[in-house]
């Protein structure tokens, strides 16, 4: 099996490559050695299969370049267009497709049944701040010992947790116990959500 896996779909007379794995440099011009290959003219034009001569003089009476965009096609797909152009407008594309790259972590907060005010004050600025920055908390309380029977206190901290965040969080999952731990997840609130929910006067 290849390691980079080409997706080749004819969408409004354009072919869209779509490539797994690592992005390699596409063979063009004097690069390619295939006999036949499949042409697709400048204008989106499919030309058929025709000879490798035939397809670079297409691409030298174009004053373009020929690029082969689909090397495990058979016969491989050539396409003429303006390399340099293209290479610009991929690489334009990727670094918008980073820029707009969100990467959402979960991060952890534990909170305890006897836990005192100052330290259940402090877990709170801290979730806070961690949903401010997009990600989502679990916040979790360990039951120690025979406090496994008193669950009810468990949730009530939970409880009064999410009260006290809930202008900047959701509850994506309820508390539930997990063997010795009682488990929630929050999420950022969406401020934009809220807005299109809102009444309007």
């Amino acid at each position: 099996m290849p390691n980079i896996a080409t997706l080749w779909i004819l969408f409004g007379g354009a072919f869209i490559i779509a490539t797994a794995g690592k992005s390699k440099e596409l063979e063009i011009n004097g690069q390619i050695r295939d006999r036949e290959v499949r042409l697709i003219g400048a204008d989106g034009e499919q030309k058929g299969v025709v000879s490798i001569q035939v397809a670079m003089r297409a691409a030298e009476e174009a004053g373009l370049d020929l690029v082969k965009i689909a090397p495990q096609a058979t016969p491989p797909v050539c396409k003429v267009l303006d390399y340099g152009k293209y290479r610009f407008e991929q690489q334009k594309k990727e670094k918008e497709a980073k820029k707009n790259q969100k990467v959402v972590e979960v991060k952890e907060t534990r909170l305890s049944l006897n836990i005192d005010t100052n330290d259940f004050n402090t877990k709170l600025n801290q979730t806070a701040k961690f949903l401010a920055a997009g990600h989502k908390v679990k916040v979790s309380i360990r039951f120690r010992g025979r406090q496994i029977t008193h669950q009810e206190i468990g949730l009530a901290v939970m409880q009064d947790f999410v009260t006290r965040v809930k202008d900047v969080a959701i509850v994506e999952r309820k508390p539930l116990v997990e063997g010795r731990h009682m488990i929630m997840i929050l999420a950022p609130k969406d401020p934009s959500k809220e807005a299109k929910q809102a009444p309007k006067e």
